[in-house]
């Protein structure tokens, strides 16, 4: 199967203007996510999609390929899909499967990419995954920066907020607390339907995609990682990834640049 990894990226974040190319350990963000991904088993290529020049350029500089998308597209899963469009029409190969990794996720395990996928390779019925992750303080429950995900019995998505749920009030710390881990893999022709779909109530409340999937009927299956990750949303989120990632042995089979 073709399956591509797609990292999107622009300079114009709301939370956090300039994110993709603020350095970690003297790399940019964006480079973590990148380097990490290419070590992932299950990915045949991975791509960074971006509107902004300074990305672009920066991608070149260390050899990954870039694809320039629009400057309009306010949802992540809008500029994957033109950037696959782009992708099959350049190599001439059509994608299978495309994940989409988040360029805010620096400590992305290659694990987790192989860990995503695996669903949708085992189960033809599967159009999407997501991974998930225990929530391991009432500090991180409370954040709006996680997206907080409850799940069935067999593992699909129930609802996804950045509110705190379940409740701790009402007794979460007796119940898994879970959260959202941005590596999505979409099978190439839903990720086409979706884009169609018209957003949804929930999801524009919650500014969580994956609802407009789930309230036009569609399933999310959510995986459990095995990897820990955190997401960087602020400038106290970046020290706490440098940390983090000075210790990293992944860092250092990064390629030479």
């Amino acid at each position: 199967m073709n399956i591509i990894g797609i990292i999107p990226g622009r300079m114009a974040s709301s939370r956090y203007p300039g994110k993709p190319l603020a350095k970690i350990a003297g790399i940019p963000m964006i480079g973590h996510c990148y380097f990490r991904s290419k070590m992932s088993q299950r990915l045949n290529e991975v791509y960074i999609a971006t509107c902004d020049k300074e990305i672009a350029d920066y991608g070149d500089a260390v050899g990954a390929r870039c694809v320039m998308t629009k400057d309009t597209h306010e949802r992540a899963t809008d500029r994957i899909a033109e950037a696959v469009d782009k992708i099959e029409a350049q190599t001439g190969k059509r994608v299978d499967i495309v994940v989409m990794i988040q360029g805010d996720e620096p400590m992305t395990q290659p694990g987790m990419i192989d860990e995503a996928v695996e669903p949708l390779l085992k189960d033809n019925s599967i159009v999407i995954a997501n991974l998930m992750a225990p929530i391991m303080s009432r500090e991180e429950h409370d954040d709006p920066n996680e997206v907080k995900v409850v799940v069935d019995r067999q593992g699909f998505a129930l609802y996804f907020s950045r509110e705190p749920i379940p409740s701790w009030r009402k007794g979460a710390k007796e119940v898994p607390m879970l959260k959202q881990v941005c590596v999505i893999p979409f099978r190439r022709d839903f990720l086409k339907t979706f884009i169609t779909l018209s957003p949804t109530p929930l999801e524009i409340i919650e500014s969580v995609d994956m609802l407009r999937a789930m309230e036009h009927g569609y399933k999310v299956k959510m995986v459990m990682t095995k990897f820990e990750s955190y997401s960087v949303d602020t400038p106290e989120d970046l020290q706490f990834a440098e940390t983090y990632l000075l210790k990293d042995a992944l860092v250092a089979k990064y390629p030479k640049c």
